[in-house]
């Protein structure tokens, strides 16, 4: 109170006032109390602008007088931002340390500490540019040379270079050239030199989006079950097991899903899988995703994932960390894939393998015919480097149940499987491959869909397709509430 009948003395003293300065203690006041206040105020200054009329004084006082004619709305404007500022903050001290505890918002410091953390795993994230594309979805390309990709941070690789292609499974098409248009960032005609790879920028936007920035490019932690869903991932998969599985390849439709909030996804892939569905579990997974969280946007992406944890500490999206070493100078893992599917109107698939090279061990991903993307180091894993021992195929959506209902987040095209070809999305030509490299038809393929009444799957074969099912579903709607 004592810093509050200063500045009263001093306001008072620079604007010569005997009668408003014991009273500016009205901001603290109540709305009735203030009003009175104010009109006495008023009353006052008609009074002192009659005066002023009348004497034509031109001291110092009648120029005070004289200013509070012109604006009289001036001195109380100055005194209302001194008290606030200055005297409230103090008279109400302890009412404004209860409200920030009640509502910690914002820390300074704990914001400031996620900015020194976001920044420092930027600069390991993103490597170096040779050069740099401006896709027109707004992702920026970076071409980095190979060597210097995240992959050679770890360890086991430091020093290295990529490695030469392995020998391709038997019965796989001769090699090919990636489609022009597979990505939206290469419709510029710009591509990277050889000698490089594309990397899509991490920035800081990418970052903050993340529900934990520690855990920032990596899959919740999570138990991984095909028979529940009260993690709330929900799925519609094909699978086969009780086998040795070398590698498995698929042509996937492409789609673009609504997905409701950041919080969710739906993605559409293809899982290589050995160990128990405990913490020893081992994935290799590629497929298309729509996920507003990582990527900022709807667009459906081509992305790769590994764990050897079950998705605890192990493990991470795209080139996220150092693990997948890519060989591929023109595909961008991460980046938005162009064109998709339509309903009732032009479809689109990518073709994928995953295999594991006789010779190395490593697991190698190819797009297309004969377009190699990169390999998995066999030392990454545990149960992986032997073989696999399930291969799955199909959707997976996250239900964060907005609002107390189930999410209205697409899977695939966003409608049911018994639609069919240019409706429902699909999985076709699916195939392993054995111990011996070579690409086999599938035996005993079983489907499941966990929540059929908001996503369903079905399958089928033919001389054509050989396996395929189709599979989504529009997630709530009056059978799935």
């Amino acid at each position: 109170m004592v810093i509050m009948y200063w500045i009263l003395d001093l306001v008072g003293a620079v604007f010569s006032w005997t009668k408003t300065s014991s009273n500016i203690i009205w901001c603290c006041l109540d709305d009735n109390r203030r009003r009175q206040y104010q009109q006495r105020t008023q009353q006052q200054q008609q009074q002192q602008m009659d005066s002023t009329k009348a004497t034509k004084q031109e001291n110092f006082s009648g120029m005070a007088c004289s200013w509070s004619k012109i604006s009289p709305i001036i001195p109380i404007l100055v005194c209302f931002l001194l008290v606030v500022s200055s005297i409230c903050p103090v008279a109400h001290a302890s009412k404004i340390s209860g409200d920030r505890t009640a509502n910690q918002t914002f820390n300074p410091e704990q914001e400031l500490k996620k900015l020194n953390i976001i920044r420092d795993r930027l600069k390991k994230i993103n490597k170096p540019a040779v050069k740099t594309i401006q896709s027109p979805d707004g992702d920026l390309i970076d071409c980095v040379l190979s060597h210097h990709q995240p992959a050679f941070d770890h360890p086991q690789l430091k020093g290295q270079k990529p490695l030469d292609p392995p020998e391709r499974p038997k019965g796989q098409k001769p090699p090919g050239m990636v489609t022009e248009n597979f990505q939206r960032w290469t419709m510029s005609g710009t591509l990277c030199p050889e000698g490089t790879i594309p990397i899509r920028r991490t920035r800081e936007q990418d970052m903050m989006r993340a529900s934990s920035v520690k855990r920032f490019g990596r899959k919740l932690r999570r138990h991984v079950r095909r028979d529940s869903s009260s993690n709330g991932h929900e799925h519609a998969v094909g699978y086969v097991s009780g086998d040795q599985y070398y590698g498995a390849k698929a042509s996937i439709n492409v789609w673009a899903p609504r997905v409701v909030n950041q919080y969710e996804f739906s993605l559409s892939q293809m899982w290589v899988i050995s160990g128990s569905f405990g913490d020893d579990l081992n994935t290799i997974e590629a497929g298309w995703q729509v996920s507003p969280e990582l990527y900022g946007d709807n667009y459906p992406r081509f992305f790769t994932y590994w764990t050897t944890d079950a998705y605890q500490a192990t493990g991470c999206y795209n080139l996220l960390c150092s693990g997948f070493v890519q060989t591929n100078s023109r595909i961008a893992i991460g980046a938005a894939i162009s064109p998709t599917s339509s309903y009732n109107g032009g479809q689109f698939d990518i073709s994928l393998l995953i295999w594991k090279d006789p010779k190395h061990g490593n697991w190698w991903l190819e797009f297309g015919s004969g377009v190699l993307v990169g390999y998995w180091p066999s030392f990454l894993f545990t149960h992986l480097q032997n073989h696999a021992s399930m291969v799955q195929f199909g959707g997976e959506v996250v239900n964060s149940r907005p609002s107390g209902s189930h999410t209205a987040t697409q899977m695939g095209s966003g409608h049911f499987a018994g639609e069919g070809f240019g409706k429902a999305s699909y999985f076709r030509n699916m195939q392993v491959v054995d111990w011996d490299n070579s690409l086999i038809p599938l035996s005993n393929l079983k489907v499941l869909a966990d929540h059929p009444n908001c996503y369903d799957i079905q399958g089928g074969i033919n001389n054509f397709w050989g396996n395929y099912f189709y599979y989504g579903g529009p997630g709530r709607n009056v059978r799935c509430p």
